[in-house]
């Protein structure tokens, strides 16, 4: 995994409460955040992952984020506060109603895998990428059969969303409930619950939510698409993808 982003703490009032990063204390009550807020866990806790949870911590929402060093994540989770935890990944599944999964595209399979009775039912938010040069043959993959699908195949039995994957981290972190209007973020789904929680989930984090369409569509959007690295407004991205206003 990537080594975790932190923001900086002059540009945002970050909670500064105490908050043990230790895998003793990686549950939180859920009576803790307000009745509109869900839990979250992240699997994948480097530079979009630390970002977009850190943002939707902001927004109130419980947020478990995890890696294979989770003890790496402490200063993360001190900085966040009382709504934020550190964990093993099979924590971060357990603990969340809707997970963010931002991994590198080869480690999809292997999570899949060894994760699979976790993750059946679960809203899966993906905002991996794929990259021939560090990915290698799944790259092809999802250059043949578009990004969605790949990522459903080997997230079998999720309700699969895409999402925040055209921008950087550096761009979501300055962008993030800037004055209206919103940067826009595009979303793809099969299941209109899911994408109707992620829709929520993007505004929670300070973006404005464009539906694409389903997970076939998502090729619209993944790297080279006509959405990809598109800092832009929903009514721009929408004329960008010719979507209907």
């Amino acid at each position: 995994m990537a080594k975790h982003f932190v923001f900086d703490p002059h540009r945002r009032k970050l909670l500064l409460a105490g908050g043990a990063a230790g895998l003793a204390a990686a549950l939180i009550p859920r009576h803790a955040a307000g009745a509109d807020k869900i839990p979250i866990g992240v699997v994948g806790s480097g530079h979009i992952g630390g970002t977009v949870g850190s943002l939707w911590v902001e927004a109130g929402h419980p947020v478990l984020f995890s890696s294979r060093h989770p003890e790496e994540l402490g200063d993360l989770v001190r900085r966040l506060g009382p709504l934020a935890r550190a964990g093993t990944v099979a924590q971060a599944i357990a603990f969340g109603d809707a997970l963010l999964v931002a991994v590198p595209y080869k480690a999809l399979p292997e999570l899949g895998r060894d994760y699979a009775a976790a993750l059946r039912g679960k809203i899966v938010l993906d905002a991996c990428n794929a990259a021939a040069a560090r990915d290698g043959a799944i790259a092809d993959e999802v250059e043949q059969n578009g990004i969605g699908v790949t990522s459903q195949k080997y997230l079998a039995g999720t309700r699969l969303v895409r999402a925040f994957n055209t921008m950087s981290y550096m761009i979501l972190a300055r962008e993030a409930n800037r004055p209206e209007p919103r940067m826009a973020i595009p979303i793809a789904g099969d299941d209109a619950d899911a994408v109707s929680m992620a829709a929520q989930l993007v505004r929670d984090a300070g973006f404005d939510p464009v539906v694409v369409g389903k997970l076939a569509d998502a090729r619209r959007f993944q790297r080279g698409g006509p959405g990809y690295g598109q800092s832009v407004s929903a009514a721009e991205l929408r004329r960008t993808l010719s979507l209907p206003p």
